[in-house]
């Protein structure tokens, strides 16, 4: 049986539709949600259709009254709206090699597996159309929004087999140019209020990553869900640490210090640069780690507390 913490599983994802609960993305969000304040005004939410106008019922938000019907007619008159049915979502799901690495719980890859199945889900249970972008070291595959409950499965079929295609032992070399390649492709799909979800550890991150990001910001809503493993922040001391990258590969003793401490700090350093880069843009930022539950943490910097859910 396959380790579910290295590859993920079918059933797992399908699994985690019970779990796309206590968060949203639209702009009214908790007062402890990092969408909140300065971030909400970039979260469009579904737009609103004017109805009509009508009398005044018990209940009715203040905040709807219309005043110069109020003052004309004498009798209190409220402005009816229509919460519009279609925000496009597209999430941009990263399976780089780069994202096949953890520590502790899970791979990178497998937590924005979960990430990606969380998403898919809480966007069709809102009745909105949700398409994806799935990208590792050399394909792209795109599917585009829909509203159906297949193509949520067909978003999990993708995301599973690019998963799976992950291996340690492999000729692939990391190709950090195709996110950037995915962004465009994103920029090109979503071309209007649409929610665009990049989860990624933005390995290769530079400076037309930003340009895309900022391009596809201007119309659209973009959340980066920064995919990150604890040993960023933490890194382990001792033992023996092998590094490989396509043909070339070393072997460093975590022992000595001074093989130690630099790559401790490019770790951290490397994390905080791309969380900072990332909010130099305006796009928030989601900072979920390869440990805990990913739902847990969503709802929790989404500043929801769940009880019960």
């Amino acid at each position: 049986m396959t380790d579910s913490r290295i590859y993920t599983n079918l059933k797992d994802l399908i699994r985690l539709e019970h779990k796309a609960r206590g968060f949203n993305f639209l702009p009214r969000q908790p007062v402890h949600s990092i969408l909140s304040g300065r971030h909400a005004s970039r979260l469009r939410g579904r737009g609103l259709n004017f109805e009509e106008i009508r009398g005044y019922l018990p209940g009715d938000d203040i905040r709807t009254i219309d005043w110069k019907v109020t003052a004309r007619t004498q009798k209190p008159h409220v402005r009816v709206y229509t919460e519009e049915q279609d925000r496009p979502a597209l999430l941009v799901v990263d399976q780089r090699l780069p994202m096949f690495y953890g520590t502790r719980e899970m791979m990178k890859s497998v937590t924005a597996a979960h990430l990606a199945a969380l998403g898919a889900w809480r966007v069709f249970h809102a009745g909105d159309r949700v398409g994806a972008i799935v990208f590792n070291d050399t394909e792209i595959r795109e599917i585009r929004p829909h509203r159906s409950r297949r193509r949520v499965m067909e978003i999990l079929q993708v995301v599973l087999e690019k998963n799976h295609e992950l291996k340690a032992e492999t000729e692939t070399r990391p190709s950090y140019g195709m996110l950037n390649q995915a962004l465009d492709r994103a920029l090109r799909l979503a071309k209007h209020d649409y929610l665009v979800v990049v989860i990624s550890d933005f390995a290769g991150a530079d400076e037309e990553t930003k340009r895309l990001m900022l391009l596809m910001a201007q119309h659209n809503d973009v959340i980066a869900a920064l995919v990150y493993d604890p040993s960023a922040l933490s890194f382990p001391s001792g033992g023996r640490l092998v590094v490989s990258e396509g043909e070339l590969q070393i072997e460093l003793d975590l022992g000595e210090k001074k093989v130690y401490e630099p790559i401790a700090e490019h770790f951290k350093a490397r994390v905080r640069e791309v969380a900072e880069f990332l909010r130099k843009m305006g796009v928030p930022v989601l900072p979920i780690q390869t440990v805990g539950d990913p739902v847990e943490q969503i709802r929790r910097q989404l500043g929801y507390v769940p009880k019960g859910i």
